[in-house]
């Protein structure tokens, strides 16, 4: 799998500076970066309905929707693949691989949450 994400991450580098008339992906970074977060928040949340509807098709088509716009947005951030499987392995090493680490919870970090919890349920009404 993590080659597919590194094909992926690759092609999505270099189509994001092609036509948009042409390329879903550059017309998506033609959105900056509200749009490409946007997004990915979409495409979790249609990952999770999709669980909780027991639709297993439907969960795997938009978990890969979702991977496709999670690399999007690690492009437009300059983040590397490889930077992640690098977190990944290290929270491994200190948690065990189904673990993940405990978040702090900073003012900005509870505002981004309370943001993204409005923009979620005005977005599904």
């Amino acid at each position: 799998m993590t080659d597919s994400v590194r094909r992926l991450h690759a092609a999505i580098k270099q189509a994001r500076t092609a036509d948009p008339a042409r390329s879903r992906t550059a017309k998506l970074f033609g959105g900056g970066m509200p749009r490409i977060a946007k997004k990915v928040a979409e495409e979790a949340v249609e990952v999770g309905i999709a669980a909780l509807q027991g639709q297993r098709r439907e969960a795997i088509l938009e978990s890969a929707d979702l991977i496709y716009n999670l690399a999007a947005l690690w492009t437009a951030m300059g983040i590397e693949p490889e930077e992640i499987w690098d977190e990944l392995d290290r929270r491994e090493q200190l948690y065990g691989i189904a673990e993940k680490l405990p978040k702090t919870r900073s003012p900005d970090r509870l505002k981004a949450q309370q943001r993204m919890k409005l923009t979620i349920g005005s977005s599904a009404g």
